[in-house]
């Protein structure tokens, strides 16, 4: 079940049955400085752990305030993220009207399905209300829970591809597309 609230600011509040994608406020700096300083998920993800509350704060307000990205929410708490990058926020350009989807989920919330959930409800979006005729999605090759959630959404395999991390060093990722 979906469920499309409005709220002050123009945003999109969405709702499944276990969870609420609501744009990130700066409250929740702490919350994922708490979640997003643990090396086990920005470097799988693409993005190094936060070092800081500060740096939490500075992600909300750059990265996290693009549209079409939002909180992924259990009990009131911001757990994950979830968003569609457009061009020329994207990793690669994958064509006119298309757009990546991106997710990560606190690991103490793995197992959950909530990763799919998220996404299933934003994927619906794109293609219902925002003109999206394909959603592209990569992961890195020892990423198999992104592969996993990637399958169960029903994207299918478009290239192998090379990428290059925060650090500059180089990796190899699978990227999957999703079409309307």
């Amino acid at each position: 079940m979906l469920i499309c609230l409005e709220n002050k600011l123009q945003s999109m509040i969405l709702k499944t049955d276990n969870l609420v994608l609501r744009p990130w406020q700066e409250s929740d700096a702490k919350c994922l400085y708490h979640f997003a300083k643990n090396p086990n998920i920005g470097p799988i993800a693409g993005w190094p752990p936060h070092e800081s509350v500060e740096d939490s704060l500075n992600v909300i307000k750059t990265v996290f305030a693009k549209r079409e990205t939002y909180a992924i929410v259990k009990d009131d708490v911001p757990i994950g993220c979830v968003g569609l990058l457009f061009h020329p926020d994207t990793n690669h350009w994958w064509g006119e009207g298309a757009v990546e989807l991106g997710y990560w989920i606190a690991e103490e919330f793995w197992g959950n399905s909530y990763a799919s959930e998220a996404s299933e409800t934003l994927i619906k979006r794109a293609f219902d209300d925002l003109n999206v005729s394909k959603i592209y999605a990569s992961y890195r090759i020892e990423n198999s829970q992104s592969k996993r959630v990637l399958e169960k959404l029903g994207f299918e395999f478009y290239a192998e591809l090379t990428n290059r991390n925060y650090e500059g060093e180089f990796f190899r990722e699978i990227a999957m597309v999703l079409e309307k």
